[in-house]
Protein backbone atom coordinates (compact mmCIF):
# COMPACT_ATOMS: atom_id res chain seq x y z
CA UNK A 1 0.00 0.00 0.00
CA UNK A 2 1.68 3.18 -0.80
CA UNK A 3 1.20 6.54 1.36
CA UNK A 4 -0.89 7.94 -0.81
CA UNK A 5 -3.75 4.96 -0.38
CA UNK A 6 -3.15 5.60 3.02
CA UNK A 7 -4.12 8.87 2.64
CA UNK A 8 -7.99 10.09 2.73
CA UNK A 9 -7.87 12.80 -0.17
CA UNK A 10 -10.28 13.84 -2.69
CA UNK A 11 -9.67 12.13 -5.98
CA UNK A 12 -9.11 15.02 -8.13
CA UNK A 13 -6.51 16.23 -6.00
CA UNK A 14 -5.25 13.09 -4.88
CA UNK A 15 -4.58 12.67 -9.00
CA UNK A 16 -2.95 15.86 -9.14
CA UNK A 17 -0.44 15.35 -6.05
CA UNK A 18 0.26 11.91 -6.46
CA UNK A 19 3.70 12.16 -6.84
CA UNK A 20 4.22 14.58 -4.31
CA UNK A 21 3.47 12.07 -1.82
CA UNK A 22 6.13 9.65 -3.08
CA UNK A 23 8.92 12.27 -2.90
CA UNK A 24 11.20 12.10 0.26
CA UNK A 25 10.30 15.54 1.73
CA UNK A 26 6.59 13.82 2.38
CA UNK A 27 8.22 10.86 4.24
CA UNK A 28 10.47 13.03 6.26
CA UNK A 29 7.06 15.19 7.48
CA UNK A 30 5.47 12.10 7.55
CA UNK A 31 7.89 11.11 9.94
CA UNK A 32 8.26 14.37 11.63
CA UNK A 33 4.49 14.18 12.39
CA UNK A 34 4.31 10.56 13.73
CA UNK A 35 7.61 11.17 16.46
CA UNK A 36 5.58 14.51 17.14
CA UNK A 37 2.96 12.25 18.36
CA UNK A 38 4.94 9.38 19.70
CA UNK A 39 6.22 12.59 22.20
CA UNK A 40 2.89 13.28 23.29
CA UNK A 41 2.85 16.62 21.60
CA UNK A 42 -0.76 17.65 20.93
CA UNK A 43 -0.90 18.13 17.15
CA UNK A 44 -3.46 20.79 15.22
CA UNK A 45 -5.48 20.29 13.61
CA UNK A 46 -6.54 16.98 14.52
CA UNK A 47 -5.71 14.35 11.97
CA UNK A 48 -8.45 13.74 9.89
CA UNK A 49 -8.70 17.40 9.22
CA UNK A 50 -5.59 18.09 8.11
CA UNK A 51 -6.32 18.10 4.52
CA UNK A 52 -10.25 19.28 4.70
CA UNK A 53 -10.06 22.23 2.49
CA UNK A 54 -8.74 19.92 0.07
CA UNK A 55 -11.51 17.42 0.67
CA UNK A 56 -14.04 20.64 0.70
CA UNK A 57 -13.03 22.38 -2.12
CA UNK A 58 -12.01 20.00 -5.42
CA UNK A 59 -9.92 21.06 -7.47
CA UNK A 60 -12.00 21.37 -10.44
CA UNK A 61 -14.47 23.93 -8.08
CA UNK A 62 -11.82 25.89 -7.16
CA UNK A 63 -12.90 29.61 -7.66
CA UNK A 64 -11.30 31.46 -4.89
CA UNK A 65 -8.05 30.77 -2.98
CA UNK A 66 -6.98 32.35 0.25
CA UNK A 67 -3.84 31.47 1.52
CA UNK A 68 -3.34 31.81 5.39
CA UNK A 69 -0.02 30.86 6.53
CA UNK A 70 -0.38 28.34 10.09
CA UNK A 71 -3.28 26.89 11.40
CA UNK A 72 -4.88 28.16 14.86
CA UNK A 73 -3.02 26.84 17.67
CA UNK A 74 -5.24 26.92 20.53
CA UNK A 75 -7.56 24.21 21.41
CA UNK A 76 -10.45 23.46 18.98
CA UNK A 77 -10.01 26.17 16.75
CA UNK A 78 -8.31 24.74 13.52
CA UNK A 79 -10.14 22.17 11.29
CA UNK A 80 -8.18 22.85 8.35
CA UNK A 81 -9.78 25.85 6.67
CA UNK A 82 -7.62 28.84 6.73
CA UNK A 83 -8.69 31.47 8.87
CA UNK A 84 -12.05 29.44 9.99
CA UNK A 85 -12.82 28.02 13.43
CA UNK A 86 -15.04 25.22 14.28
CA UNK A 87 -18.64 26.19 15.69
CA UNK A 88 -18.86 27.35 19.09
CA UNK A 89 -15.38 28.97 19.26
CA UNK A 90 -15.01 32.70 19.56
CA UNK A 91 -13.90 34.92 16.20
CA UNK A 92 -10.16 35.26 16.53
CA UNK A 93 -8.93 38.89 15.64
CA UNK A 94 -8.39 38.65 11.89
CA UNK A 95 -11.17 36.59 10.98
CA UNK A 96 -13.23 39.55 12.59
CA UNK A 97 -11.00 42.35 10.61
CA UNK A 98 -12.40 40.17 7.72
CA UNK A 99 -15.74 40.42 8.63
CA UNK A 100 -15.65 44.51 8.86
CA UNK A 101 -14.32 44.48 4.98
CA UNK A 102 -17.18 42.91 3.63
CA UNK A 103 -19.43 44.61 5.73
CA UNK A 104 -17.73 47.59 4.17
CA UNK A 105 -17.62 46.07 0.50
CA UNK A 106 -20.54 44.16 0.66
CA UNK A 107 -23.04 45.30 3.27
CA UNK A 108 -22.98 41.57 4.61
CA UNK A 109 -24.00 41.65 8.29
CA UNK A 110 -21.21 40.33 10.68
CA UNK A 111 -21.71 36.44 11.65
CA UNK A 112 -21.96 36.01 15.27
CA UNK A 113 -19.39 32.45 14.27
CA UNK A 114 -16.11 32.10 12.53
CA UNK A 115 -17.10 28.93 10.47
CA UNK A 116 -16.30 29.33 7.10
CA UNK A 117 -17.40 26.35 5.70
CA UNK A 118 -19.96 27.34 3.14
CA UNK A 119 -17.05 29.37 1.38
CA UNK A 120 -14.92 26.34 0.87
CA UNK A 121 -18.22 24.80 -0.34
CA UNK A 122 -18.62 27.28 -3.18
CA UNK A 123 -15.20 26.74 -4.30
CA UNK A 124 -13.21 29.18 -2.23
CA UNK A 125 -9.84 27.03 -1.72
CA UNK A 126 -9.10 28.40 2.34
CA UNK A 127 -5.44 27.19 2.39
CA UNK A 128 -2.95 27.50 5.19
CA UNK A 129 0.57 27.21 3.55
CA UNK A 130 1.80 25.00 6.64
CA UNK A 131 -1.24 22.51 7.23
CA UNK A 132 -0.09 21.59 10.75
CA UNK A 133 1.11 23.27 14.36
CA UNK A 134 2.20 21.98 17.88
CA UNK A 135 -0.10 23.72 20.48
CA UNK A 136 0.62 26.38 21.79
CA UNK A 137 3.19 26.85 19.53
CA UNK A 138 2.72 29.50 16.71
CA UNK A 139 4.74 28.45 13.59
CA UNK A 140 6.25 25.34 14.91
CA UNK A 141 5.81 23.20 11.47
CA UNK A 142 6.12 26.12 9.32
CA UNK A 143 10.01 24.08 7.87
CA UNK A 144 8.93 21.00 7.93
CA UNK A 145 8.00 20.23 4.76
CA UNK A 146 4.26 21.78 3.88
CA UNK A 147 5.75 24.26 1.75
CA UNK A 148 6.41 22.53 -1.19
CA UNK A 149 3.41 20.47 -1.15
CA UNK A 150 1.15 23.74 -0.72
CA UNK A 151 3.45 25.23 -3.26
CA UNK A 152 2.32 22.39 -5.59
CA UNK A 153 -1.18 22.83 -4.80
CA UNK A 154 -1.09 26.87 -6.05
CA UNK A 155 0.47 25.72 -9.18
CA UNK A 156 -1.87 22.83 -9.90
CA UNK A 157 -4.64 25.60 -9.00
CA UNK A 158 -2.77 28.25 -11.72
CA UNK A 159 -2.12 25.10 -14.40
CA UNK A 160 -5.62 23.37 -14.65
CA UNK A 161 -8.21 25.70 -13.39
CA UNK A 162 -9.48 29.22 -15.64
CA UNK A 163 -10.06 32.52 -14.43
CA UNK A 164 -9.59 31.98 -10.63
CA UNK A 165 -9.25 34.29 -7.68
CA UNK A 166 -6.11 34.14 -5.66
CA UNK A 167 -6.05 36.64 -2.66
CA UNK A 168 -3.11 36.99 -1.15
CA UNK A 169 -2.34 39.42 1.64
CA UNK A 170 0.64 39.61 3.57
CA UNK A 171 4.06 39.29 2.97
CA UNK A 172 3.99 35.56 3.27
CA UNK A 173 1.09 35.10 1.21
CA UNK A 174 2.38 37.15 -1.63
CA UNK A 175 6.00 35.36 -1.52
CA UNK A 176 3.60 32.95 -3.38
CA UNK A 177 2.86 35.18 -6.84
CA UNK A 178 5.46 33.65 -8.60
CA UNK A 179 3.58 30.39 -8.42
CA UNK A 180 0.30 31.85 -10.23
CA UNK A 181 0.13 32.63 -14.19
CA UNK A 182 -1.15 36.13 -13.76
CA UNK A 183 -2.10 36.31 -17.44
CA UNK A 184 -5.21 33.89 -16.97
CA UNK A 185 -6.01 34.58 -13.15
CA UNK A 186 -6.78 37.31 -11.02
CA UNK A 187 -4.29 38.33 -7.70
CA UNK A 188 -5.24 40.80 -5.57
CA UNK A 189 -2.87 41.41 -2.88
CA UNK A 190 -2.58 43.69 0.58
CA UNK A 191 -1.44 43.89 4.14
CA UNK A 192 -2.64 40.72 6.25
CA UNK A 193 -5.82 41.07 7.77
CA UNK A 194 -4.57 40.97 11.13
CA UNK A 195 -5.16 43.71 14.02
CA UNK A 196 -1.36 44.73 13.60
CA UNK A 197 -1.68 45.22 9.67
CA UNK A 198 -5.04 45.47 8.67
CA UNK A 199 -5.62 49.32 9.38
CA UNK A 200 -2.83 49.87 7.15
CA UNK A 201 -4.96 48.41 3.98
CA UNK A 202 -6.72 45.86 4.34
CA UNK A 203 -9.59 47.20 5.47
CA UNK A 204 -10.87 49.10 2.10
CA UNK A 205 -9.37 46.47 -0.16
CA UNK A 206 -12.57 45.56 -1.91
CA UNK A 207 -11.06 42.28 -2.70
CA UNK A 208 -14.60 40.50 -2.44
CA UNK A 209 -16.56 42.39 -4.64
CA UNK A 210 -13.90 42.59 -7.32
CA UNK A 211 -13.39 38.41 -6.95
CA UNK A 212 -17.31 38.55 -7.64
CA UNK A 213 -16.99 40.92 -10.28
CA UNK A 214 -14.01 38.89 -12.05
CA UNK A 215 -15.93 35.72 -11.82
CA UNK A 216 -18.86 36.87 -13.64
CA UNK A 217 -16.82 38.38 -15.89
CA UNK A 218 -15.68 35.13 -17.03
CA UNK A 219 -18.74 33.50 -16.98
CA UNK A 220 -18.69 31.77 -12.97
CA UNK A 221 -21.16 32.08 -10.40
CA UNK A 222 -20.22 35.11 -7.21
CA UNK A 223 -19.39 33.58 -4.58
CA UNK A 224 -22.24 34.22 -2.10
CA UNK A 225 -19.96 35.77 1.14
CA UNK A 226 -22.82 35.05 3.49
CA UNK A 227 -22.78 32.93 6.47
CA UNK A 228 -25.57 30.76 7.78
Amino acid sequence: MTAEDRIKLEPSWKAALREEFDKPYMAQLREFLREEHAQGKEIYPPGPMIFNALNTTPLDQVKVVILGQDPYHGPGQAHGLCFSVQPGIPTPPSLVNIYKELKRDLNIDIPNHGYLQSWAEQGVLLLNTTMTVERANAASHAKKGWQPFTDRIIEVVSEQQSSVVFMLWGAHAQSKQKLIDTSKHLVLTSVHPSPLSAHKGFIGNGHFSRANKFLEQNGKTAIDWRLP
